[in-house]
């Protein structure tokens, strides 16, 4: 016999349209002995494992978006930033030509709808459940509301408002459902599911099991909420507006919100990692700063062509082209000058083609740093010692952009290709991208934390939160712990070396490489003797570059920047802080260049338009739900 759990309703029936046969030949399967849904819940155990159903489309998934992870979220949170930037048909996102056509947003909108009705079945059937030990039974309910509102938050951060299916409703029992009717009540929505989950929830995992939901993941997204809801009830509210929620006014929500984040503060579940460099290394796989993570790592379970899922594309879309990779990712040469002096975030976030223009005698292309040039990311991958453009001679790595039929910065990110070659055994033999794909660090927190500090008049909080990120930033608390970091973070790389087999003294690039190194890729130590008060830096740092927007404003979101380039949370922290029409406008000023090779700036050629920052919803939604209508900007024009 043939046994059978169908988790989550039978997955819902995928619930993204039916389809009509014409015959039944599909009726021809193996029989299975079909368990009643409530068997789910007749023991704790089996009530677990039925979460799982939830938890999976927390990664990708084959079925909506196996790339969710890398796409839509790269398009959608770091793209309108333009500090990230794309070639080929990905370059709409960084002149804001995307529409409602676009595949990455259905296939996002399809992937979080699918994990919004699994959540929904489950705890309607929770609900009913008798029999479960109330202790699990109430810590399933928070984890699968605040799974909820992860999704959620997706959506209402990359659409606006978006259909709100509650408990027991999908899209086979409820197929058309109209937008929330304004921002406030969407949020609402969002903020009970995780008012709920902050107190069913612990703030370690349930059962140690890294990966589920916590307090401390709850308070992160539902502090996150309550900001959102004061951008919309000010700054955002793009005309649409609600009366009669609580909280109503955006002090409120401020004052919420850092409550929120000072409880995770204060709590003492989470600590800054002592290094930056090292937050995207295998060895740092929920480290102590994680609050919240997708890991896609499977031990040694290397990918394979016919399970084309993140853990194998990610260092593909991120690699140097050159160097085996396809160029999807490039970081653009504003980023990069936006660093200061001996930040070792920069060093931990990037690899920069072998540009001869950057001459560390001229400060032009490169204020912060002028005569302070990293060798260590500079023409090298110096985590897998690979040479930019295989150190060949005229090579397109060695100019400001890289010519790959268009033209991009030629800067890419070491945050997703650090640990798997896409040059060395990556087409014949295994694939193993152990990478961390991070939605909630405690950096999120702190930074949310200073910027509602800075709203409710506690200025000198807001800066003290701002100097201990940067205290980390430039190393100080590498300073001391030298050996032990060595100790944990050296040994992939070296491993990594004896696996691809190449020889000590000299790499397959003809660049220099030590089979058997002592010193991580990006040694460590501090300059914290360079580090300038924050306030001190940004006061200036705001007048030279002419922002417009408060001081502290301008640090809260250069600091995320920083941080949090090619992390999903960059365009959506901007825009609750309305700092992106000031960056776009500020870092990016429109320029008409002829000759790209020369410069390193970004030709800007488009007008921002900050309503566009709510992506299209859909086509294809907007055809099989009639109760749905479009955002402004797109009405008319998609």
């Amino acid at each position: 016999m043939k046994t059978r759990y169908f988790i989550i309703g039978s997955a819902l029936c995928m619930g993204f349209g039916l389809t009509s046969c014409d015959n039944d030949e599909f009726l021809d399967v193996d029989h299975y002995d079909i368990i009643a849904s409530d068997a789910m819940y007749e023991t704790d155990a089996n009530a677990k494992k039925g979460l799982n159903g939830v938890y999976d489309m927390v990664f990708p998934n084959d079925d909506y978006d196996g790339d969710w992870g890398f796409k839509p979220n790269l398009f959608t949170g770091c793209h309108p930033t333009i500090d990230t930037q794309a070639t080929g048909w990905d370059k709409n996102w960084n002149v804001q030509a995307w529409n409602s056509g676009s595949s990455e947003l259905l296939s996002g909108w399809k992937h979080v709808y699918a994990g919004i009705c699994r959540a929904n079945d489950y705890l309607a059937g929770l609900d009913a459940a008798e029999g479960l030990t109330p202790a699990v039974k109430t810590n399933l309910d928070g984890q699968g509301r605040a799974l909820r509102a992860f999704f959620y938050h997706w959506l209402a951060t990359s659409f606006g408002r978006v259909p709100m299916l509650a408990t027991g409703e999908n899209y086979s029992n409820t197929p058309q459902k109209a937008r929330a009717e304004s921002y406030a009540e969407m949020w609402d929505f969002i903020i009970a599911d995780l008012k709920v989950a902050v107190d069913e929830l612990d703030w370690k995992p349930m059962d140690g099991q890294y990966g589920r939901c916590t307090k401390g993941m709850a308070l992160a997204y539902l502090g996150d909420a309550y900001m959102w809801k004061a951008y919309r009830l000010t700054d955002g509210a793009n005309g649409i507006t609600a009366v009669g929620e609580a909280p109503t006014t955006a002090q409120e929500c401020y004052t919420l919100a850092a409550d929120c984040f000072k409880k995770i503060l204060d709590s003492g579940t989470y600590k800054l990692n002592e290094s930056f460099t090292t937050l995207w290394d295998p060895a740092s796989a929920w480290g102590p700063e994680t609050i919240w993570c997708e890991q896609l790592d499977e031990g040694n379970n290397w990918g394979k062509w016919d399970n084309l899922t993140s853990k194998l594309m990610l260092k593909w879309y991120t690699a140097c082209p050159e160097n085996g990779g396809w160029g999807s990712l490039y970081l653009s040469w504003e980023w990069y000058s936006c660093y200061e002096k001996g930040d070792k975030r920069r060093a931990g976030s990037c690899y920069t083609g072998a540009v001869p223009q950057i001459d560390p005698e001229n400060p032009a292309y490169d204020p912060q740093y002028a005569d302070w040039i990293e060798p260590a990311i500079y023409g090298v991958n110096p985590y897998l010692q690979e040479v930019l453009g295989k150190g060949q001679s005229g090579t397109t790595t060695k100019q400001f952009h890289f010519n790959n039929g268009e033209w991009a910065p030629a800067i890419w990110s070491s945050k997703m290709w650090r640990t798997a070659s896409a040059n060395y055994k990556g087409w014949a033999d295994g694939h193993w991208s152990p990478t961390p794909i991070y939605w909630k660090r405690l950096p999120n927190v702190m930074l949310d934390y200073a910027e509602c500090c800075f709203r409710l008049g506690n200025e000198a909080e807001g800066w003290n939160q701002i100097n201990k990120l940067r205290e980390r930033a430039f190393g100080k608390y590498e300073a001391g712990n030298e050996q032990a970091l060595t100790d944990k973070y050296l040994p992939y790389y070296n491993w990594f070396a004896d696996w691809v087999g190449r020889a000590e003294g000299e790499n397959q690039d003809g660049g220099p490489f030590y089979k058997n190194r002592t010193e991580y890729p990006i040694p460590f130590g501090s300059n914290d003797e360079l580090r300038p008060d924050a306030k001190t830096y940004y006061t200036q740092y705001a007048s030279q570059k002419g922002f417009k927007s408060e001081v502290w404003k301008v640090a809260v979101n250069t600091e995320r920047r920083k941080e949090f380039n090619c992390e999903w949370c960059l365009r959506p922290d901007l825009q609750k802080s309305n700092f992106m029409a000031d960056h776009v406008a500020t870092n990016y000023p429109k320029r008409s260049v002829e000759d790209l090779k020369d410069v390193p700036w970004t030709n800007r050629d488009y007008e921002y338009n900050d309503l566009k920052m709510d992506m299209p919803i859909p086509e294809d939604e907007i055809l099989k739900n009639p109760l749905c209508d479009q955002n402004p900007a797109y009405v008319g024009n998609n």
